[in-house]
């Protein structure tokens, strides 16, 4: 297997959406970030990616899918818009994670596609990532926090609630990989459609496409990562635990039907 130049992009001036010469083209890479009560840590975390991702030397855009934020969240989230024209954002109105990852998904341009976090932002994910996805190997990467050689430095109950989790994935469904949530990226041409056909969204909606994926018999691979996260969660662990029990019994209804 051939390693592909990671220093190469396929045009030479990174805007998204649109070649040196001013016709229209869509970039490699889109990133969506889905955001909610994020105004500490948005513009950083922003302008630090996109620097990273120029030194990449792919086109890309950065999609903000903000969901229903009480702070200076939509307002800064302009600002980079404004300041940068590979960024962009849109609104959805209620705090729903799942809803707001698919529909960065959907109105994603790029081949490929990076799922992220605003407090994340791991570029050495991408890099392994894109090799994988470019090299074609696989449809889509997986970052799990749980592989061998992975590194998870969140405190342990957080880990440990992972590990449950992703036990119950097991359990329910008969899911075969160690991780859903977190750092994901895939082609978007593979599966912009399974995307859309997942059903159940708030904080389930990543297992669902993850699951689908496999269950569709695309090429999914898992990689370990490091997480090191730049906050807190912006939602409290136990608050969220009734919410994702309830979704996974709908997302374990909806897919044993499908079976």
């Amino acid at each position: 297997m051939s390693d592909p130049p990671r220093r190469r992009s396929p045009t030479l001036k990174i805007v998204p959406g649109q070649s040196p010469d001013g016709s229209t083209k869509a970039p490699l890479l889109s990133v969506v970030i889905p955001v909610y009560n994020e105004e500490g840590i948005i513009s950083s975390s922003v302008i630090a990616l996109r620097e990273n991702l120029r030194d990449l030397g792919y086109s890309f855009e950065i999609l903000l899918a903000e969901n229903g934020s009480r702070d200076r969240t939509v307002e800064l989230a302009q600002e980079l818009c404004a300041r940068y024209t590979e960024v962009e954002y849109f609104s959805i109105g209620e705090p729903n994670y799942g809803r707001a990852l698919k529909e960065g998904i959907l109105r994603a341009r790029g081949t490929f596609v990076v799922c992220d976090e605003i407090d994340l932002g791991d570029i050495d994910f991408y890099q392994r990532a894109l090799e994988r996805l470019i090299d074609g190997d696989a449809a889509m990467v997986v970052g799990s926090k749980t592989l061998p050689g992975a590194e998870d430095t969140r405190p342990m109950f957080r880990h440990v609630a992972t590990m449950v989790y992703n036990g119950m994935l097991r359990v329910l469904l008969h899911f075969h990989g160690t991780d859903t949530h977190g750092m994901k990226a895939f082609r978007r041409d593979a599966l912009v459609g399974t995307a859309g056909r997942c059903v159940v969204d708030k904080d389930v909606f990543a297992s669902e496409f993850v699951i689908r994926a496999e269950r569709e018999r695309h090429p999914v691979v898992e990689i370990p990562v490091r997480v090191v996260e730049k906050r807190a969660p912006s939602i409290n662990l136990t608050r969220r635990v009734p919410n994702v029990l309830r979704n996974l019994a709908q997302l374990t209804y909806v897919l044993r039907r499908v079976d």
